[in-house]
């Protein structure tokens, strides 16, 4: 029995992916279905990463389509395609990279650093070219973390190379400076010295580039949302009340500027004993929960508070990589995953179609 192309895509309809919450027709994924000699295949393309979890996305439709008692049974195969999605109005991408992701905090000391540099690890293990720009002028501590300290490269003088470490292209404030250097600097410099390392960076074919801004959501955050494009941008909060005071605020400037919240982290959300066992919930429990609840967005993840991943980032060994089977390490995967299949829903970035108009005066 050989089942109808209408027939297969119903039975496509059925399943909801975890990751984009709907099913794949309606999402988009299904580019055709083929029927050769008595055999079908089924082409779709995913618009977000999927190295490891495709070959579960592929099982998962196998036995949804069994139903239609195919013989032989359909070939499923899924491509990747990740494209530019829109920033704001009146900001420009930035050569070599299709998108950008904001990781912020309303406050520090929650581990929105942390969060980033995992974050971009989790992205890489999906199949996607990453980067990472430390946009925390004040207290640069992504050459620690990704083990990654000294000066960048520059071939010609303006420029620079990006510095490497664990497959991530990365640049912070901190590659140029002494590690125990104050930057005394106002508003204006660090914005100044932001935008600097953002475009004079020669990043190289970029599918996602993760950008850990500063704490806060002063003059300079927000003069920094309103500069930088941004695809999307996540809120990393714990779950204590304080914490969540500031991650609202957060979430209202991405509001202002016109960002996508992709979804909020909770941090720090439960600590297990590594002696007894015992769960605690030292700063509160469903915090991150309720703010999303309240706002309508996602609750991407909640992370523990671990010593492994304070220690990893401490000595520039993430977590995502020194121990990638380890509880937090899926943890990092399923919120990489949640973020980009959030963010191919949304609408694509248009610019690079349309010409510019030149006026030219004759002579």
């Amino acid at each position: 029995m050989t089942p109808t192309h209408d027939q297969i895509e119903a039975a496509l309809r059925t399943y909801r992916d975890p990751y984009l919450e709907t099913d794949v027709v309606t999402a988009g994924m299904l580019k055709s279905i083929g029927d050769t000699t008595g055999s079908i295949a089924i082409e779709l393309e995913a618009g977000f990463p999927l190295a490891r979890y495709g070959a579960t996305l592929r099982h998962e439709l196998s036995q949804t389509l069994a139903v239609l008692s195919a013989t032989p049974p359909p070939q499923i195969n899924i491509a990747t395609k990740i494209v530019s999605h829109a920033v704001q109005k009146g900001v420009k991408t930035l050569p070599g990279v299709k998108n950008t992701i904001a990781v912020a905090s309303g406050k520090g000391g929650v581990g929105k650093s942390t969060t980033a540099a995992n974050l971009a690890l989790a992205l890489r293990d999906e199949g996607a070219s990453v980067g990472l720009l430390d946009a925390d002028i004040y207290g640069p501590s992504q050459p620690r973390m990704l083990g990654c300290p000294g000066r960048p490269d520059s071939r010609d003088g303006k420029s620079m190379e990006p510095k490497e470490s664990y497959g991530i292209q990365c640049i912070s404030i901190g590659h140029l400076i002494e590690e125990d250097t104050p930057m005394i600097w106002r508003g204006p410099m660090a914005t100044s010295a932001l935008e600097q390392l953002l475009r004079e960076t020669n990043w190289r074919a970029l599918d996602y580039l993760i950008i850990d801004l500063p704490p806060g959501t002063g003059d300079i955050q927000l003069t920094l949302c309103q500069k930088v494009p941004l695809s999307g941008a996540i809120i990393v909060t714990t779950p204590q009340d304080i914490a969540l005071l500031d991650a609202r605020k957060g979430l209202k400037m991405f509001e202002k500027v016109e960002v996508p919240v992709l979804g909020i982290v909770e941090n720090m959300s439960v600590h297990v004993c590594s002696n007894c066992g015992h769960a605690e919930h030292i700063f509160g429990a469903g915090g991150g929960a309720s703010m999303a609840t309240q706002y309508g967005v996602p609750l991407l993840g909640c992370l523990p508070l671990d010593i492994r991943i304070r220690e990893g980032v401490d000595n520039g060994r993430p977590t995502v990589h020194t121990d990638p089977e380890s509880s937090a390490t899926q943890v990092y995967r399923e919120i990489a995953r949640r973020v980009t299949a959030k963010l191919a829903l949304r609408a694509k970035d248009y610019s690079g179609r349309f010409p510019n108009i030149v006026i030219q005066k004759n002579s």
